[in-house]
């Protein structure tokens, strides 16, 4: 276990000594995990640090499991579009990594084995505390039905404060249709889920974006925000050092939306304690942490939320 020392530099310094966290994605550039690790690691004095990987499908399978046989990889996260993609290779998942059929975290075990975990739902729902978002008895249309959609409306569901109806969009019906059913499954789920014919966003208080739509500049928007009700709030799960093109027509009509910043941050304890670094996780959970402040600032540019 590495020792914790006072606060360092901003820089971290790689020796042969350091421990490598790896983050896979593609396109890679809109990942923030490094910047956000690196800096707790440095802050910390943590002999480790956080690379990009830019990884395509067709690599990814042999990269995972070659990486990880390395002794100075303490693990993987593992972003769009490859969440899915990894649970195939994985020999043990945690509970809401076996639901949604999707992690974001892999590591080694002491046995050889793969493990894989999902943080997306209590990240989310984190965000949504840290936001101030009340969902009691309100309505929410969730956009895609991907890994991270399945995880964001398990939590939302089983959430004991949580909306009263859950509406979800996909392109793909029968993706949604999957999502709706294995909520049906949970014993937890609070909340009534059906699938919504159109991504008509009108009538609802809440409204998710975990679809791909606005990472690309030529993207269309994932919803009309023309039809939005102005006492909406919406979240959109990506992140940019700028605001989407959604979010920013959201902000236009003085409607309160969020990036999905702040659901990267709430997962950073959950991080470090899947990785072994435990002692610094326990410390940032602290209410107000100053290092988990200086995150948030480095993460956008552009304050916490809108």
């Amino acid at each position: 276990m590495p020792q914790i020392k006072p606060p360092a530099s901003a820089t971290p310094t790689v020796r042969g000594t350091t421990e490598l966290i790896l983050t896979v994605a593609n396109p890679i550039a809109q990942v923030m995990a490094p910047q956000a690790l690196n800096l707790i690691f440095s802050r910390f004095d943590v002999d480790a640090v956080c690379v990009p990987i830019w990884i395509n499908e067709q690599q990814f399978d042999s990269f995972v499991t070659s990486a990880l046989v390395a002794g100075n990889v303490r693990g993987m996260l593992v972003s769009i579009p490859h969440k899915t993609r990894l649970t195939k290779l994985l020999d043990r998942v945690d509970a809401a990594a076996r639901l949604a059929g999707a992690a974001n975290a892999v590591r080694r075990s002491g046995d050889a084995a793969l493990e894989g975990a999902l943080f997306d739902g209590s990240g989310f729902v984190g965000a949504l505390r840290h936001h101030g978002v009340d969902l009691a008895g309100r309505r929410a249309l969730l956009l895609g039905a991907g890994g991270a959609g399945l995880a964001i409306a398990s939590a939302l569901a089983s959430f004991s404060d949580g909306p009263v109806q859950l509406a979800v969009f996909d392109t793909a019906v029968e993706r949604a249709s999957h999502l709706v059913e294995v909520l049906k499954t949970v014993p937890s789920v609070r909340t009534s889920a059906h699938v919504a014919t159109s991504n008509d966003p009108s009538g609802f208080d809440l409204v998710i974006n975990t679809t791909p739509l606005g990472l690309n500049a030529n993207d269309p928007m994932p919803f009309d925000p023309l039809r939005l009700e102005r006492s909406a709030t919406v979240i959109d799960i990506l992140m940019k050092s700028q605001p989407t093109p959604i979010e920013r027509a959201c902000l236009d009509r003085g409607i309160r939306a969020f990036s999905g910043h702040e659901m990267m941050v709430q997962q950073i304890p959950d991080y470090l304690d899947f990785f072994g670094y435990d002692t610094v996780a326990k410390e940032l959970r602290q209410a107000d942490h100053p290092a988990m402040r200086s995150v948030r600032s480095a993460m956008s540019g552009r304050g916490h939320a809108a």
